[in-house]
C-alpha cells in the first residue's frame, strides 16, 4: 500500500516508525516547516521531519496546502494518507488525492473531544476512559466515519503529557491495523454516534489555577495543562509555575500508616490544619496548599526567573518573606 504520512510533533513519530516497520510504502512525509526554538530562536526541523530523514524518507515541508503542494501530492500516486497531529487543514482538493482518503489518528474516543486538545480536555473533565480513534478525514472538524477505536482507563494521576505518550504508541498500533484492514478490504468506516464534545486548544489563561475550586478540580486542571502550557498561579504579583499535585492524606488513620510528611499516624491524630484557598502550609516535609475543599500537596514549583525545584526547597527559601498565599 503506497501512502503519505502527515504529522509534525513528537507524538506523531511512533506512528511513522510503526508504518515503516509494518512494510508500508511511504512515498513521502508531509510536515510543517522548520520552526524557531529556544532562546536563540534557532530554526529546527519538526520531530517528524527529523525521524523521516533518519529513515531515509522524502520530506515535504508546508504549513498550508498550496496549488504546488497539491500537485506534488497528486504525482505520488497515493493509495492512502495517514495523518497524525499535522497541524494544518487539508482542503477538499487535497482530500480527494488518495484513493482511500486520509485516515486520521485522533487521541480520543470519538465523537468525544473533537478538536486540537482532546487529551487535555479528557484529563480536565476527569474521564474514566480515554483512548484513540482512526477515522476518515472530511471537511468537518473530526466528524468523519470511524474505522477503529482503542481505549484505556484514565489514571487520575496522569498528566496530559504522560497520557499522550502512552496513546501515541498504542494509537500507532491502531493506525497500522486500520490501514492494513483498508488495504485488504476487511475494514470499513461507520458513522459516529453519540453526543459530540469539543476540545479547543488550552490557553495560558486556561492554565491559571483557581484555588477556590475543589481539590479534585485543582488537580485535574494542573494535570491537564502539564507540560503545556503549564499550570501557574500568582504569588505577590509574580507568576509561579506549579507541577502536578497529589491529595493531602488525612493525618488520622490506623497505626502504622503515614501522612503527607512521611510521619507515622496514630488513631485519632488530628488532620492537617485548616488552610484557606491558596494558603501554603508546611507539615514536616510536605508542602500543602488550601483549596475549596481539602488541601493538596505540592510536588515541584518554579518561581519567576528560576528553574523548577522541589516544593520543600522552594518553601524554605520563600518562608523568609512571611505568610505565603497564592492568588
Amino acid at each position: 500500500m503506497r501512502i503519505l504520512f502527515a504529522g509534525t510533533p513528537e507524538v506523531a513519530v511512533p506512528s511513522l516508525r510503526a508504518l515503516v516497520d509494518a512494510g508500508f510504502d511511504v512515498a513521502g512525509v508531509l510536515t510543517r516547516v522548520d520552526a524557531p526554538l529556544g532562546r536563540r530562536k534557532v530554526l529546527t526541523p519538526s520531530p517528524v521531519a527529523a525521524a523521516a530523514e533518519e529513515l531515509g524518507l522524502p520530506v515535504l515541508k508546508a504549513n498550508r496546502f498550496t496549488q504546488e503542494l497539491i500537485a506534488e501530492l497528486d504525482e505520488l500516486d497515493l493509495d492512502a494518507a495517514a495523518i497524525v497531529a499535522y497541524g494544518g487543514i487539508v482542503p477538499p482538493a487535497g482530500l480527494r488525492i488518495p484513493r482511500h482518503g486520509w485516515i486520521n489518528l485522533h487521541f480520543s474516543v470519538l465523537p468525544a473531544w473533537r478538536g486540537a486538545a482532546p487529551v487535555q480536555h479528557s484529563v480536565l473533565a476527569g474521564d474514566d476512559v480515554t483512548g484513540a480513534s482512526t477515522f476518515l478525514l472530511e471537511e468537518g472538524l473530526d466528524t468523519g466515519p470511524v474505522f477503529g477505536v482503542m481505549t484505556e482507563t484514565l489514571d487520575p494521576g496522569s498528566t496530559s503529557g504522560e497520557l499522550l505518550e502512552r496513546l501515541s504508541h498504542s494509537g500507532a498500533v491502531l493506525l497500522v491495523q486500520t490501514l492494513s484492514g483498508i488495504d485488504t478490504g476487511q475494514v470499513t468506516a461507520t458513522p459516529q454516534t453519540g453526543e459530540a464534545t469539543l476540545a479547543p486548544k488550552l490557553t495560558i489563561d486556561d492554565a491559571r489555577i483557581d484555588w477556590s475550586q475543589p481539590a479534585v478540580a485543582v488537580r485535574r486542571r494542573i494535570n491537564a495543562v502539564t507540560p503545556e502550557p503549564g499550570a501557574w498561579t500568582l504569588l505577590e504579583g509574580q507568576r509561579v509555575k506549579v507541577g502536578p499535585v497529589t491529595p493531602a492524606a488525612e493525618r488520622s488513620g490506623p497505626p502504622g500508616t503515614t501522612g503527607p510528611d512521611g510521619a507515622s499516624l496514630t488513631e485519632g491524630e488530628p488532620g492537617p490544619r485548616a488552610l484557606v484557598p491558596g494558603e501554603v502550609g508546611v507539615e514536616g516535609r510536605a508542602v500543602l496548599v488550601g483549596t475549596g475543599t481539602a488541601p493538596v500537596q505540592l510536588g515541584q514549583v518554579q518561581p519567576a526567573g528560576k528553574k523548577m525545584m522541589g516544593a520543600l526547597d522552594w518553601a524554605r527559601g520563600a518562608a523568609a518573606r512571611g505568610e505565603l498565599v497564592f492568588e
